[in-house]
């Protein structure tokens, strides 16, 4: 726009907004290039489990039970009648106890003890670890409902499945949550100023958690053995079985995992910003354009991408905000150009 000026102040906090952005897209991103490099599940969804964290969180925040308890209690239901038909022509009675202890017995005792603890207005950091223990297990049920079926399907068809999961799960985050917006009260309202900018704590712990998040995952993957058995799976799934691997038990590990870091993402952004039942997509959108500068498989480079999409949305908005989503996800296309250069071309990928 004409007569807007760029001077050092507005440059400052266009950075610091952008980093903190950027920061929430980089824990979108490792999640998704963690599914990826581990069950070739594009997951869409991923930023629906970040607004039901936030949402959750929120909840707690008022004392109130959030709607994902009753998601959760939902999802298990479905996951056991699931396990019933698979053990229909081969009932094993270790099969039946884990199957209730999993898709009945953890969800029930999850309910329980918010519907007790909900109330009693916790510390903050006490909600947080409740909602992540609520939202964690949500990434196996999806996983146990929607993708374990179809393991061994095309990248296509499990594209295809998430975009159903995606619209599936912002159906029954507005049953659940209405359509009203919501923000959650800060772990840690303190702040401090550096120069001209204002520095909160709560921005602070997404910095903190991007970085110990990419460390941990690169670690897991790249140096030990469980981590290297999981990036097996999704290079070669019938190689991994015949040697050993739990393929099922990798894929719900990936999704645990994933749903966990959403679920931290959505306690550290559920304070900054309003969040509706359908914020996650968009906020899901940025972080899987960051995956792909990333490439799909590196998360020093997802993160550091995530970043730079960051920076260019906070000063494409100072710049040419009617047009900022536009220039953002216009980063894709250049990318994928170059990467088609240099790809070997199969017709599945």
């Amino acid at each position: 726009m004409r007569g807007k000026h760029l001077d050092e102040t507005i440059a400052t906090f266009l950075i610091q907004d952008g980093v903190t952005n950027g920061a929430v897209y980089a824990l979108l991103g490792l999640a998704i290039v963690l599914v990826f490099s581990v069950t070739r599940v594009i997951f869409i969804p991923q930023g629906e489990f970040v607004a039901h964290g936030a949402l959750t969180l929120a909840m707690l925040d008022a004392g109130r039970v959030p709607g994902t308890t009753k998601l959760l209690l939902c999802f298990g239901a479905v996951g056991f009648l699931l396990d019933l038909w698979r053990m229909r022509q081969d009932a094993r009675l270790t099969h039946l106890l884990r199957s209730i202890a999993v898709n009945l017995l953890l969800p029930g005792v999850v309910y329980g003890l918010v519907l007790v603890l909900a109330p009693l207005q916790l510390p903050s950091f006490v909600r947080a670890a409740i909602t992540i223990a609520i939202i964690a297990p949500m990434g196996y049920y999806v996983y146990r409902i929607a993708y374990r079926p179809l393991a061994d399907a095309s990248v296509l068809v499990l594209l295809i499945a998430s975009i159903g999961v995606h619209l599936a799960i912002v159906g029954l985050g507005l049953i659940f949550f209405g359509p009203e917006g919501f923000r959650a009260a800060p772990l840690d309202d303190s702040s401090f100023t550096l120069g001209p900018m204002l520095v909160t704590v709560q921005s602070l712990m997404i910095y903190v958690a991007t970085i110990l998040i990419m460390v941990g995952l690169y670690i897991f993957f790249d140096k030990t053995l469980f981590g290297k058995a999981l990036k097996a799976t999704a290079v070669n799934r019938l190689g991994a079985r015949l040697v050993g691997v739990r393929t099922e038990l990798t894929g719900a590990t990936a999704f645990v995992m994933a749903a966990a870091i959403a679920a931290i993402s959505g306690v550290l952004i559920g304070p900054i910003t309003t969040i509706y039942y359908d914020t996650g997509f968009l906020i899901g959108l940025k972080g899987f354009v960051a995956a792909i500068l990333g490439g799909m498989v590196s998360f020093p480079v997802t993160a550091i991408a995530a970043i730079g999409v960051g920076l260019v949305e906070s000063f494409a908005s100072f710049f040419a905000s009617d047009f900022k989503e536009i220039i953002v996800f216009g980063l894709i296309v250049p990318v994928l150009i170059w990467l088609s250069f240099g790809a070997s071309h199969h017709e599945e990928e």
